[in-house]
């Protein structure tokens, strides 16, 4: 069954934070972490993995990911800080 993800990247220093979705977590990150897209994440450095939440079906996953956008920097701190209180990267934890 495939899956789909909405997740939170942030930068070093931990003050940027990008809001994405994607079907292949493990991948995405991969290409946040070695800059092969280019763009936001790119320009202010942001490959840290810090928060992310799993979905069954795309619909709910891109509700879910817009209503993240749409939150306020400290809602978001708040989310993150909910499941991940030290803001470590996650990324080792998905591999």
């Amino acid at each position: 069954m495939k899956q789909y993800y909405v997740y939170i990247l942030t930068n070093f220093t931990n003050t940027v934070l990008y809001t994405g979705i994607t079907n292949n977590l493990v991948r995405r990150v991969y290409e946040h972490k070695n800059k092969l897209i280019p763009g936001f994440t790119q320009k202010y450095n942001v490959n840290k993995l810090v928060y992310f939440e799993i979905f069954q079906d795309p619909e709910n996953a891109i509700k879910r990911e817009k209503g993240i956008k749409n939150l306020l920097r400290r809602k978001k701190v708040e989310l993150i800080k909910s499941k991940n209180p030290k803001s470590i990267d996650l990324y080792s934890s998905i591999l």
